[in-house]
């Protein structure tokens, strides 16, 4: 197993791709701390994750939190191996109809708390130590009324390499995985509440070549890589994992020639 006796932080591992790869890690022989903001989805991701797993309930905007975070790892693992810094947030920020607050609600959440999680998740790690930064497609879709998210999604890509830069004398690798549209909550959320995963993979399923939306296990499978020693060579990169929505566009099923 690919992660034994090996210790991994993942920032909102109580849903979605971060459960997906908080679960995966466990099977592969970690140990695995997680944070969410819900007691009561933390405690549910806790049941199904087993006696491998700890949890932690923290606002990731509170940089004091994250210090709680950091001291608990210290005093139940040691030390880490890896950090998915997967958390963020999206919402909608049209031009003309977004306040302050609301745009870097978003901003604060997506750009500030990751560094802040890396931040404080460094005097743990040691050479040899992986952190995966959770990045999205959006960065260059340039979406209508995403201004705030497509903004944080670019900025945690730039802040991948300027940590990679920062980090490689320690041999701390560093890289992000980009995903796309995915199967997760987010979709029935916000400005989405009252639809379904469904609706969303029926309206979006067209523009990608694969034809369907990702599963988060999908995305979890790139984040192992990234954090194991199977990417040792690895740092300053991105994978990819949006069915060709970005790479081979024209590849979508409503763009195929008929056959």
């Amino acid at each position: 197993m690919r992660f034994q006796n090996k210790t991994v932080l993942v920032t909102g591992g109580n849903s979605g791709i971060g459960f997906a790869t908080a679960k995966l890690l466990i099977e592969q022989g970690a140990r695995v701390a997680i944070t969410g903001r819900d007691p009561g989805k933390l405690d549910h991701a806790l049941t199904e994750l087993g006696p491998n797993a700890i949890g932690m309930v923290a606002d990731l905007n509170d940089a004091d939190a994250l210090e709680r975070v950091a001291q608990k790892i210290k005093d139940e693992f040691g030390s880490l191996d890896a950090v998915f810094a997967n958390a963020g947030i999206s919402g909608p920020t049209p031009l003309g109809g977004t306040t302050a607050q609301a745009f870097e609600t978003i901003t604060r959440t997506n750009i500030t708390a990751v560094f802040l999680t890396v931040q404080a998740a460094l005097p743990l790690m040691h050479e040899g130590s992986a952190i995966v930064l959770n990045g999205s497609v959006m960065r260059g879709e340039g979406m209508a009324g995403t201004a705030a998210y497509s903004a944080s999604k670019g900025a945690v890509t730039a802040m991948a390499k300027v940590f990679a830069s920062e980090l490689a004398p320690r041999g701390i690798r560093v890289n992000t995985v980009i995903p796309g549209a995915t199967r997760t909550a987010i979709w029935t959320r916000g400005a989405r509440a009252g639809k379904t995963i469904d609706d969303a993979e029926n309206a979006f399923a067209p523009r990608i070549p694969i034809g369907r939306l990702a599963d988060p296990e999908e995305t979890a499978r790139a984040v192992l890589f990234l954090a194991s020693d199977d990417s040792a060579g690895i740092t300053a990169a991105e994978i990819v994992v949006d069915g060709g929505l970005t790479g081979a566009p024209s590849g979508a099923p409503m763009l195929r020639a008929p056959r």
